[in-house]
């Protein structure tokens, strides 16, 4: 097969995969995970049900992909966060924040338990982890974070804490709890 054939189809693949990615997305935001149809999938995305069925086999591999897709782009957001502008904390904050409010929106359903499941979840987990590890380290360095906890262990405690998010129901609330969050990793004077 020609290189420009086999590069146009690998294009053509990739921009399927992620109409029908997309599609799935405007169908969960709009209706709730539980709505995620193959058929309807098919229908937002503009291809037939043999094309989606040809790219993913049901609805849970292709909620798992849409989900992974998800993560791809949180931690894509919230790497920017950890590593552009401001002090250690100011972008400690704004991560713990953002991954805070992440999960008070995508929080309790069964649908949600399953999709969380599997060795994607885990490498974002452990990612997220770095980086807000990474940032502690540099808060400690300057002096505006404890020094009497590894920055890794820290880090778990910043993040187990802030995932409390999912059980509350104000922004305010959330602003609160990532605060009370800050203060414990923050240094004691």
């Amino acid at each position: 097969m020609p290189k420009l054939w086999s590069q146009t189809i690998a294009t053509h693949h990739r921009e399927v995969r992620q109409a029908i990615l997309n599609a799935t997305a405007v169908l969960a935001e709009r209706h709730g995970l539980h709505a995620v149809k193959m058929a309807r999938v098919a229908r937002q995305a503009g291809v037939g049900r043999a094309t989606l069925y040809n790219y993913f086999g049901d609805v849970t591999e292709l909620l798992r992909a849409w989900h992974e897709h998800q993560l791809e782009l949180h931690l894509e957001h919230l790497s920017e966060l950890a590593t552009t502008g401001g002090s250690p904390l100011e972008r400690l904050e704004s991560v713990l924040e953002t991954f805070a409010a992440i999960c008070q929106r995508h929080h309790g359903s069964e649908l949600a338990a399953l999709l969380h499941r599997g060795p994607h979840v885990a490498r974002a987990q452990e990612q997220l982890r770095d980086f807000v590890r990474r940032v502690l380290a540099e808060g400690a360095r300057s002096g505006d974070v404890r020094r009497d906890v590894s920055p890794a262990e820290l880090a778990t405690y910043c993040l187990h804490a802030v995932t409390a998010a999912s059980t509350l129901k104000t922004a305010a609330s959330v602003k609160r709890l990532v605060a009370v969050t800050l203060a414990g990793a923050r240094r004691q004077k």
